[in-house]
């Protein structure tokens, strides 16, 4: 097994739906540009309240990919 190198880049997802939909968007939206996606963690959960009701989720994440 090799050694590998990690960067790690902060993203923010956002979903009317649900938080899991809000990761699933970022991770997707990522991997349209980076290459090698290793991991994420959740930074920071957040949403927006309209008429005494959730109406928009915001998950930030950090991203971590194995660079070449």
């Amino acid at each position: 097994m090799s050694d590998h190198l990690y960067k790690m880049v902060e993203v923010t997802g956002s979903s009317s739906d649900s938080v899991d939909d809000a990761i699933r968007r970022a991770v997707d939206k990522a991997s349209e540009s980076l290459r090698h996606l290793a991991w994420f963690e959740v930074v920071n959960v957040r949403g927006h309240i309209a008429d005494g009701t959730v109406a928009h989720f915001q998950v930030t994440l950090r991203i971590g990919f194995r660079l070449e």
